[in-house]
């Protein structure tokens, strides 16, 4: 009799180890498919720290943060390799779709306009706005006309009936240093030329 009660508590036993090895295994495989490219994983909060190559992604859901290791940082975020962990930090700005650095963007969302590394609803003075890149691009106001040169033809100014004056115009320094596209600098026009050269000159 004791014999069998012996048994019967041996095998009660095994089955509870069995199904408590069962439930690790599919509490741990659970846990390793939330928890790709980890070194460490929580499995309340996700992944703790990466393998060296990858960026550990942290975001809030509610009261709780959740950690995610990425190869790319998403948009909105940028990549900060380190001696530890390398991260993806959240650029400042909220209209902001990648950056350089925390307070640098290199590309706006939607509606948004590039002005170096800010963005703008509405580009601001002296800049107009690009809608195939959707950047702020300096504009160029040159300086006054100059007077028309004198009219000549292949450098003479007589000998011929018509001939050519030219006018031009100066860019300020900054607007050449930006490399902003500006309007003509210099024009030309028709004009009547002595057909006679005093004294016989060619």
């Amino acid at each position: 009799m004791q014999w069998i009660i012996f048994m019967l508590l041996l095998f009660i036993s095994s089955m509870e180890m069995l199904t408590q090895n069962r439930w690790k295994k599919q509490a741990s495989a659970g846990l390793l498919e939330n928890c790709t490219g980890c070194v460490l994983c929580s499995e309340d909060n996700g992944c703790i720290t990466c393998h060296h190559r990858l960026f550990l992604l942290i975001w809030r859901d509610g009261i709780r943060q959740y950690g995610m290791c990425v190869h790319t940082c998403p948009p909105g975020y940028f990549g900060v390799r380190g001696l530890e962990v390398n991260r993806c930090t959240k650029c400042r700005s909220p209209s902001c779709e990648s950056c350089f650095s925390r307070d640098f963007c290199m590309k706006c969302k939607d509606k948004f306009y590039l002005y170096k590394g800010q963005c703008f609803r509405q580009c601001p003075p002296g800049t107009a706005a690009q809608p195939g890149t959707r950047e702020c691009q300096e504009t160029c106001e040159p300086g006054p006309w100059s007077e028309w040169s004198a009219c000549t033809h292949e450098s003479r100014t007589c000998g011929c009936k018509w001939g050519v004056e030219t006018r031009v115009r100066e860019v300020p320094e900054a607007a050449r240093e930006e490399g902003t596209a500006c309007p003509a600098l210099l024009e030309t026009r028709r004009c009547r030329m002595k057909k006679h050269c005093p004294g016989g000159e060619r």
